[in-house]
């Protein structure tokens, strides 16, 4: 059975400008550069920089429109003008001199064009004699490597792909000896199926010594104890003395585990980080400022202005001039909406950086990481009085250059636990104390993650060994038995 019934409820929604607000929030500064540029392409209402004040504008207030085509309809032209505009009468060209910040010209990154990875090996595949099929092979092996300079394929698989897309059959003794071919390219190493292979390629261009040829035995006959560092197995496998081994470790380790890196003229993607905000220690104070890019001048274009003005003083209106002052009205509310945007969002950021910095005041004072206060994003926003995700836009995507380097802000932002006094501290902090025990460690006898826990607990941070495990990858930092040296 089918009943109708009426049901009131309040809800709340974002409207569609707080939705265009928390985006541009969450820009960093080259993308909210790019946002603007964008709406200076889309609005030709708004125009970029300072403009002097309008005087002779007033108001476009409850004009009658009506006439015989819209009989009783009247358009809504309620635009004070000099709302969009600064009235400040100061030209641009002497605020210039007076309020200047080296921010404010380089906008532009410059980037340089150059050869390929993949095309710097092509061409060096001219210094070496190959048939038809052999020259199809060898660009087939070179496009197949990888940006580490690897070919991380076995020859099988390389001989069916040739068959189905090159349509060249052949077999994998002529794969093989064209592989060898391309192995002996720039930079050493370069077309390694694995990383023993890698380095066995760059010791064998090195010229022979007692160290280079234990190297290559070490190399071929006892890679894995190697790579475990089982030295002990090596020493008597090898018969040798622990100053022999050393001096073979010592060859070894200035090899490069990733030939493709090495390559000068890569063009990959380089990431450009531009800090959002400045904190400078001055008498002792901290000195928040944001970068100059992240504010800048707008205003409402001066021919639109003259279009409203032509409309006021016009004593017949048109249609079309109708549509037209409809048409101006949206525009100059985007670009009055646009502007005040610009200026919450710059308020926002120093608010919420503002609040961040006196949080963590005795870090940004001493650079220490053991300094960092225990902070989540609740005990900002809380502060600021604003959302959580307010704050979560602005620490995910901005940084901070600071006098200890340029950082980004989501690593200020940590939990809690309690030391043996009962306070509670950061578990950046008791990340640092962890990197500075391994960093003093006995590098013959590493600290294992129980070791690292007991000597945590007697600095007054007991914590779990499994807690230690997770803080040790964390930082990127191997076990025990990967960091011992000989």
């Amino acid at each position: 059975m089918l009943k109708q019934q009426l049901n009131l409820k309040l809800s709340q929604k974002l409207s569609p400008q707080q939705i265009q607000l928390m985006k541009l929030i969450q820009l960093p500064t080259q993308a909210f550069e790019q946002r603007i540029k964008q709406e200076l392409e889309e609005n030709p209402a708004l125009d970029e920089g300072k403009e002097e004040s309008i005087d002779e504008y007033d108001d476009l207030s409850n004009e009658d429109t009506a006439d015989d085509d819209y009989e009783n309809e009247s358009i809504e032209t309620d635009i004070d003008v000099d709302e969009y505009l600064s009235d400040d009468e100061i030209p641009s060209y002497r605020l210039q001199t007076n309020n200047y910040s080296p921010d404010d010209d380089d906008k532009s990154v410059p980037y340089a064009a150059g050869t390929s990875f993949t095309q710097h090996l092509k061409t060096q595949l001219s210094t070496f004699r190959f048939d038809d099929t052999g020259q199809e092979i060898a660009e087939f092996l070179v496009g197949s490597v990888d940006e580490s300079g690897y070919i991380r394929r076995n020859i099988q698989d390389i001989v069916d792909d040739l068959a189905f897309t090159q349509n060249v059959y052949t077999d994998e003794e002529t794969v093989e000896k064209v592989l060898r071919k391309v192995q002996k390219l720039d930079p050493a190493g370069v077309g390694a199926r694995n990383l023993q292979e890698c380095l066995m390629i760059q010791l064998q261009r090195k010229e022979p010594t007692k160290q280079v040829d234990l190297a290559k035995d070490i190399m071929e006959r006892s890679f894995d104890q190697f790579s475990k560092k089982h030295y002990s197995k090596l020493l008597a496998r090898h018969d040798i003395t622990e100053d022999e081994l050393r001096g073979a470790i010592e060859v070894i380790e200035h090899l490069n585990p990733k030939p493709g890196g090495a390559y000068s003229g890569n063009t990959r993607m380089v990431e450009h980080v531009i800090p959002d905000f400045t904190i400078k220690i001055e008498d002792g104070d901290l000195q928040l400022s944001l970068n100059g890019r992240n504010a800048p001048e707008m205003h409402i274009s001066r021919d639109y202005s003259n279009m409203l003005k032509g409309y006021k003083e016009s004593k017949e209106k048109t249609r079309a001039q109708k549509d037209a002052v409809m048409f101006i009205k949206q525009k100059l509310d985007a670009a009055k909406w646009f502007i005040e945007a610009i200026k919450q969002r710059q308020q926002t950021l120093m608010v919420t950086m503002s609040s961040i910095m006196n949080y963590q005041k005795e870090y940004f004072l001493s650079g220490d990481e053991r300094n960092l206060r225990p902070m989540i994003l609740k005990d900002i926003a809380d502060e600021i009085e604003m959302d959580v995700s307010t704050v979560s836009r602005v620490a995910n995507s901005k940084y901070v250059d600071t006098p200890y380097g340029t950082k980004l802000i989501k690593e200020f932002f940590s939990e809690s636990m309690k030391n043996d006094q009962g306070e509670d501290v950061s578990t950046r902090e008791i990340k640092k104390i962890l990197e500075m025990s391994i960093e003093e460690e006995n590098k013959r006898k590493p600290l294992t993650d129980e070791k690292l826990a007991k000597v945590l607990k007697d600095k007054g941070y007991p914590i779990a060994r499994r807690t230690v495990a997770k803080y040790r990858e964390q930082l990127d930092i191997p076990v025990a038995r990967l960091r011992k040296e000989i």
